[in-house]
């Protein structure tokens, strides 16, 4: 006999393993009230005998009916997830309709309540008495349907698609079975499933119902793995069994409510499975393991990141293990303040209680008493963290959970380790080890620094969770799982999951990037000898801030958003310029509004940078709210808005802004590693109209932005852990300049750690005068060796500071030269003599931008691309010189000479011009170079209407944009003035 393969033996398959898992047959869903009546009451007479008995009693016959009829206007009023956690009244009785099972052992009748509970799996339900239509699979609790199905089975030619389609097309959202006004009054989450995906809808809307992925991701992507058998079985195998089903209604499940320009969109928020994962199996692991653990978990930009946060912190709230909770505290480290709305709401709906939720928003005192209250779950920024933590006493006997949303660089260094100081307490074993320690301890100052050595390393009285979706390779080190030699992320949604299940955009899909063709000449007779790097800096910096260079690109950028992108996102798309510096970002705002007025288009444009500007239109100090109009906190709101289309940045608006909206970023910056991605990661929130996003790159390669994303698109790896022997190289190499004295260093450790109740008057000036006999050696070092030394002893407080937090140091002389060094660095002669300024030494002779590359950059070429481990890092700082001359023809053959004919017979036919006139050769020969060229400049326009044929479109540039005429002026008239003087004129 063949296998079944209809779509019927699927359906069968999954009511086996439901019935196997705790299910029973429905008794049948009445179609008036989509509830299963004989449930119901048995659930009821079970699990409540004496308020049934109560109501009996009063409503005799009829007291099933006047339960239902009750129970019908509650969840009208009130929704089905509300009435199901707080239940009904009903004639001074209330009614419980689940039990959900108690965080802890001590009731053995919540747990025989909680047995009470009847689950039942129905197929085939005709819930309508409109039509003879009916739903594949219904799941309820206690008589009260939850969950719907619609199964389709490959091999007849059906999938998920048309499982999808069926419930836009053939369910009703009128009907009572779907029908959501202000919440769902029945059924909670409709999923569509075939063998291989699974997806999943909480509002049905006809043509349009949104419809989200629910699959657990495959090799780093989207879809699900091979399976021995359904690859979907997970739905009905994890987390729809009854124990799941129910932990998701009680503490997963909530309305999310976001008002928009006066409009209220509500939406029941039923996790994703990378969510729920997440958090189930974080607090598996913290159930086991107690505090004291770290746990990195990276989720991508898209992956529903504070719902994630709201959930764990609600259930590590309410944790715990032997009957005892496992955290005191917990407290939500982040600077959006919509993650603190979100956990308002979120957890208001969890709890019957008020005051679970504490924000720190005032000072520090506000956090001690929150803490010293055991508030339950606390917010604060990480900003106001390392002020707050200095006024915490240590809560001895207290333990905590720390969640850090977007763990970045600064929470792994000092201000993690001043949250582990305020919040440490020791175990009976560490205290014995350090009072041992103490005891032999020969002075007070060396007693005082055993007790802040031993407060370094992990603390076992507090867990860390650090979500990022770029983890640098401290983060990693720091917070990752170790289950061999090389950490990983305790959990994973990857960039690539979200891109293929269409969270987040593909930023590299659409890439273009452009190459500035230059040339540089001198402007001045000498040939200075110059620093070859501080000149290379500053002539990139000269031609960034060229008049003639930001005009180029402008243009570029202007008209091509005008022709291919202003279209988009119906007609709402808007643009993003990011600069390199200040200076640049209000050049781009002037030569933006300038064209734009030129060509009467419409387009606004706004800038965003900090502090002051000297701008050369008004001749004044600027500031961005100045130029813009409006106070710097409204730029968000305002960018939103029809007026403007363009946002010009330096360092602002790169990280952490979302705004759908956002269609094409035009990027005149270098960009590398983890900026990169987070400043192209600006484009890829999704809209319902936006299908796609376009970068245009003036300055980096498509090779870089690869190298760049690469690590990021699937699981973040280390090629190798940091060697905790760098520090003691480091060590050695620092006594080796011989700078100071070991004796020195003691010396100083001696009065920096006496305790309070001895120091006495003058002790800074004391380690003033330890520190300065180092100050006096350092300057007699040889210049080149002053860079590198000093280069070594920031690197040792860095690495310090930092290898102290993933390993328990507890090296006295080590921390002795930390405290010293920390001192002596601050106490250095600033070697850096300031940036070279050459826009009077040099002039641009040619340029020409070329198009270099147009596609996609594909990620899922190439191997994996891995993070190293810190290393010394300390090499040889060599400061070259080189004449002015050599410099820019470094300068020229990096960037290219390759000129067409076109972009230099303009002005060659204008020069020849110029020498065929004896005059003008003469007065070369016998005036300054400033006198000619102020002198000649009328010759030298009429030489260009003379040759405008040749390059019309640059004539019209010339004779439009007087920052440019001058500009080109300038360097035309420099290149006349050398070739004249060196003609020979007859006698």
């Amino acid at each position: 006999m063949a296998v079944d393969r209809s779509e019927k033996a699927l359906e069968t398959a999954i009511e086996a393993d439901l019935l196997e898992a705790g299910y029973v047959r429905g008794l049948g869903y009445n179609r008036d009230t989509c509830l299963d009546h004989d449930t119901l009451m048995t659930f009821i007479q079970t699990s409540q005998p004496a308020v049934w008995q109560k109501l009996e009693k009063h409503f005799k016959s009829d007291t099933a009916n006047q339960i239902i009829a009750r129970l019908v206007k509650e969840l009208e009023l009130r929704g089905t997830l509300e009435v199901l956690r707080k239940g009904i009244d009903l004639f001074g009785q209330q009614i419980k309709l689940v039990y959900f099972k108690p965080e802890h052992e001590l009731s053995e009748q919540a747990l025989v309540r909680y047995e009470a509970n009847r689950f039942t799996v129905s197929r085939q339900v005709h819930y309508s008495n409109q039509h003879q239509k009916s739903l594949d699979m219904v799941l309820g609790v206690n008589g009260i349907p939850i969950v719907t199905m619609e199964l389709k089975n490959r091999p007849t030619g059906q999938n998920v698609n048309h499982a999808k389609r069926q419930y836009k097309q053939d369910r009703d959202p009128r009907e009572t079975m779907f029908k959501f006004t202000k919440h769902p009054i029945r059924t909670l989450v409709h999923f569509a499933v075939d063998h291989d995906l699974v997806y999943m809808t909480t509002k049905l809307a006809g043509e349009s119902t949104y419809f989200l992925p629910f699959n657990k991701g495959y090799n780093g992507g989207a879809g699900n793995p091979p399976s021995a058998g359904f690859q979907t079985e997970y739905l009905w195998k994890e987390v729809l069994v009854p124990d799941s089903l129910l932990e998701i209604l009680q503490r997963f499940m909530h309305l999310e409510v976001d008002e928009k320009d006066g409009k209220k969109k509500v939406t029941m928020i039923f996790p994703r499975y990378h969510q729920l994962d997440a958090v189930r199996k974080i607090i598996a692991d913290v159930k086991e393991k107690g505090a004291g653990e770290s746990y990195l978990i990276q989720h991508s930009a898209g992956s529903g990141k504070s719902n994630t946060i709201a959930w764990l912190a609600h259930r590590l709230s309410g944790l715990h293990k032997n009957n005892e909770p496992v955290f005191h505290s917990t407290i939500v480290i982040t600077d959006r303040v919509v993650l603190d709305r979100q956990l308002q709401g979120t957890i208001a709906q969890f709890e019957q209680t008020l005051g679970v939720v504490q924000k720190i928003d005032k000072n520090s005192a506000q956090l001690a008493e929150a803490i010293q209250a055991g508030k339950k779950i606390i917010i604060t920024t990480l900003q106001k963290f390392p002020f707050i933590l200095d006024k915490i006493e240590q809560q001895q006997g207290k333990r905590f959970a720390i969640i850090m949303d977007e763990a970045h660089s600064s929470q792994t260094g000092e201000t993690a380790q001043k949250v582990r100081e305020a919040l440490r307490d020791y175990t009976v074993s560490e205290r014995e080890e350090i009072e041992a320690e103490l005891a032999e301890a020969t002075t007070d100052s060396e007693a005082e620094l055993i007790k802040e050595v031993s407060k370094r390393g992990r603390p076992s009285n507090i867990s860390f969770f650090a979500f990022t979706a770029t983890p640098k390779a401290k983060t990693l080190e720091m917070f990752g799982t170790y289950d061999g030699e090389v950490p990983r992320p305790f959990h994973l949604y990857t960039m690539r999951q979200a891109i293929e299940e269409g969270f987040i955009l593909d930023v590299l899909a659409n890439y273009m990037t452009y190459k500035t063709y230059y040339k540089l000449s001198k402007a001045i007779d000498d040939d200075p000898e110059l620093d070859q790097k501080k000149a290379k800096k500053a002539l990139a910096k000269y031609m960034a801030l060229h008049p003639y260079n930001v005009a180029q690109k402008v243009e570029i950028i202007v008209e091509h958003f005008k022709t291919a992108v202003r279209h988009k996102i119906a007609g709402q798309a808007k643009a993003m310029i990011v600069t390199g510096s200040r200076q640049q970002a209000l050049l781009y705002y002037r030569a933006m509004q300038r064209y734009m007025k030129e060509k009467g288009y419409p387009y606004g444009v706004l800038v965003a940078f900090s502090g002051t500007l000297y701008d050369d239109v008004t001749g004044e100090e600027v500031t961005e709210s100045q130029i813009n109009g409006f106070a710097e906190s409204e730029l968000p709101e305002k960018f939103k808005t029809d007026k403007y289309q363009f946002l010009i940045v330096a360092d602002k608006y790169q990280t952490g802004f979302d705004q759908p909206l956002l269609h094409t970023m035009y990027v005149d910056k270098k960009l590398s590693g983890i900026q990169a991605v987070q400043t192209l990661s600006r484009l890829n929130r999704t809209h319902r109209a936006k299908q796609d996003t376009f970068v245009l790159d003036f300055v980096n390669e498509a090779e870089t932005i690869y190298e760049a994303f690469k690590p990021y698109y699937e699981a973040t790896k280390l090629s190798d852990v940091t060697d905790l022997n760098v520090i003691y190289d480091l060590k050695n190499r620092l006594f080796g300049y011989q700078i100071f004295e070991q004796r020195e260093v003691d010396a100083y450790a001696e009065v920096f750690f006496r305790p309070k109740n001895r120091q006495r008057k003058g002790e800074l000036a004391e380690l003033h005068r330890i520190v300065d006999q180092a100050v006096v050696r350092y300057n007699k070092l040889p210049e080149e060796e002053k860079a590198e030394c000093k280069s070594a002893l920031n690197k040792f407080v860095r690495s310090y500071s930092y290898i102290s937090q993933i390993a328990p140091f507890t090296d006295a002389n080590l921390h002795k030269l930390f405290v010293y060094v920390q001192m002596l660095v601050k106490k250095l002669p600033n070697t850096n003599t300031g940036a070279l300024q050459l826009d009077d030494e040099v002039q641009l002779t040619y340029y020409r931008l070329e198009k270099t590359f147009e596609g996609s950059i594909d990620l899922s070429e190439g191997e994996a691309k891995e993070l190293k481990g810190l290393t010394d890092g300390v090499g040889t700082i060599e400061e070259k010189k080189d004449r002015l001359s050599a410099i820019l023809e470094l300068i020229n053959q990096r960037f290219g000479t390759d000129f067409k004919p076109s972009d230099r017979v303009f002005f060659e036919q204008a020069k020849e011009e110029m020498l065929n006139d004896e005059i003008t050769i003469h007065q070369a020969k016998n005036s300054s170079r400033e006198n000619f060229i102020r002198s000649k400049t009328p010759q030298a326009l009429k030489s260009f209407l003379a040759t405008k044929n040749s390059n019309e479109q640059l004539f019209k540039r010339l004779f439009t944009d007087k920052d440019f005429q001058e500009t080109v002026l300038h360097a035309f008239l420099n290149e006349v003035y050398e070739a004249a003087r060196s003609i020979e004129i007859e006698e």
